[in-house]
């Protein structure tokens, strides 16, 4: 666990990604099978200890440690598994300086999986109690799967890859088919083994992304354009007898989305978007028929769906692209080949499920954009403009595909609350809740926002922050009434679940409006306005 616990320390002080990428690779390189299988897991978010989750280490922590000092200082240092770390303590015995050798990681991960819930904490205070404080902190992290040291999954197979020498999308091809600790995948790497190969299983082939549009205009001779639709970009595999669903960071969400796995029966590989259907809507101009993001956000990230849940929130896929025609792999033909195949592949997909996203016609950039700027539809985001002869690729490549996104909405806002950060933010008040003005004049919460500000007005807002609270709930501060905040949304929609009836979509903090005084900040009504 020391040189788990020694990498952690060391990625969470380390800014460079490509320094976080070398510290990942050494410790593969020099670490033996099975622990470098499971810290990999760990840092592709791939490890689950179903036994041990939050509650249990609050829960844990506060039969060792006064509960009023535990929520203090989880209040002041953000994180609770730092805290706890922190605060266990040294049990009783002849030799009290702690050996953190005395539990390995794959040991700790074998130990933890193999416990029930009821002897979860019995188990893992057992093993804290023979770890100093960097371990304890690894090994809840690990236990956990909340590392937050900067790295994400993709990150971590990278480092993987330029440690060993290999194409990270190689990597990516066979990750869904392959289970921790990954013997095949370190064999590989090492040049004892060839790379493995998932055969008839429903593996996450990596996406193709694109560069934003910026000044430069292409031509709409070598250029398709199409809407980009505001829901999810999913995968559907289907391969050996057996349907996925990917989302665009290759997380299985198929649990979320049964209804459309189970319409999925050809074998295939398609990219698309995930929506939802539009109570009452027919198809428009657009392609039509899809309901605003809120409504597909009712259903993201549950473990089970009920049939009234989809019901209400009938999910659906409007196709962009065709990676795999059967067995065939279509990557490697030009876009336009691939749309043909797909075009000629719909007829046998459930039109109830699956429809086609619809081309733009427009005889020059100049028309484009007049079609982008009247397009307000509550499911569109914006274009995507794809090269006709383009091969479909992992990753951004310039000059294939790019996203010409709408220009925000803006509206300016009062901050409400704010509450402490994580990680490098965890001593600062970083995430701010911000409302608008009802009728009666009460001030009701519209969004909440941590994105869009530099450090330095980071550290402006922190200030404003202690200076101006007027009520403590926790780690969360209420704050006089009087700092306006320009807000950046791409679209806002109606919400039975906030006291507004509002909530906004990907809302960033754009200006602070020091010039303004609250009173003149936006209305409720206003906002409803903007509603698609």
């Amino acid at each position: 666990m020391r040189a788990f616990s020694q990498l952690l320390d060391a990625l969470v002080y380390t800014r460079s990604r490509n320094a976080k990428l070398k510290l990942i690779g050494d410790y593969l390189r020099r670490t033996p099978d099975p622990d470098r299988g499971y810290a990999l897991a760990a840092l592709t978010g791939s490890l689950d200890i179903p036994a041990v989750k939050a509650a249990v280490i609050r829960g844990l922590a506060e039969s060792r440690v006064d509960p009023l000092l535990l929520r203090m200082s989880h209040n002041y240092v953000g994180d609770l598994a730092e805290t706890v770390s922190l605060l266990w303590p040294a049990p009783d015995r002849e030799h009290p300086e702690m050996d953190d050798g005395t539990v390995g990681l794959a040991e700790a991960v074998t130990r933890l999986r193999a416990v029930s819930r009821s002897d979860a904490p019995a188990e893992l205070a057992r093993m804290l109690d023979h770890l100093d404080a960097s371990g304890r902190f690894a090994l809840l992290k690990l236990a956990t799967g909340e590392l937050r040291v900067g790295i994400n999954a993709r990150n971590a197979k990278q480092a993987f890859a330029d440690a060993f020498g290999v194409d990270v999308e190689g990597v990516e091809e066979v990750w869904h088919g392959l289970a921790p600790p990954y013997p095949e995948l370190f064999a590989w790497g090492e040049g004892r083994a060839e790379q493995p190969r998932a055969t008839d299983i429903p593996v996450f082939r990596p996406f193709m992304l694109a560069h934003p549009l910026e000044e430069g205009k292409v031509d709409l001779a070598d250029y398709a354009a199409e809407w980009k639709w505001d829901g999810i970009r999913v995968q559907l595999v289907r391969a050996g007898g057996e349907t996925r669903l990917y989302s665009r960071t290759g997380d299985d969400i198929t649990r979320s989305f049964p209804d459309v796995a189970a319409a999925f029966t050809e074998a295939a590989v398609l990219d698309g978007e995930l929506l939802v259907r539009g109570a009452g809507q027919g198809a428009d101009e657009h392609g039509g028929a899809a309901a605003s993001f809120n409504a597909l956000q009712q259903r993201l990230g549950r473990k089970v769906v009920s049939g009234r849940m989809q019901e209400e929130y009938p999910a659906f896929v409007r196709l962009y692209d065709m990676l795999y025609d059967g067995a065939e792999d279509l990557r490697a033909l030009p876009w336009s080949e691939r749309r043909a195949r797909l075009e000629a592949f719909m007829p046998r997909l459930d039109p109830d499920r699956f429809d086609l996203s619809l081309l733009i016609e427009a005889a020059d950039f100049a028309e484009l954009g007049e079609v982008r700027a009247g397009a307000r539809d509550a499911s569109i985001e914006g274009m995507m403009l794809k090269r006709r002869d383009s091969p479909y690729v992992a990753g951004r490549r310039v000059g294939l595909w790019y996203k010409w996104k709408r220009d925000p909405l803006t509206a300016d806002c009062v901050m409400m609350y704010a509450q402490r950060g994580s990680g490098k933010r965890s001593s600062y008040y970083s995430d701010f809740t911000f409302g608008c003005w009802a009728e009666d004049g009460e001030l009701l919460p519209v969004g909440k926002a941590y994105m869009g500000i530099t450090d330095e007005e980071l550290r402006w807002l922190d200030r404003f922050v202690r200076q101006n609270t007027v009520q403590r709930f926790g780690p969360v501060r209420e704050v006089e009434k009087s700092l306006v905040l320009e807000v950046a949304f791409d679209s806002i929609h109606l919400s039975k679940r906030h006291r507004s009836g509002l909530a906004m979509r990907f809302p960033r903090i754009s200006r602070i409006r020091t010039d303004k005084p609250a009173h003149e900040a936006d209305r409720i009504e206003t906002m409803r306005a903007m509603v698609t």
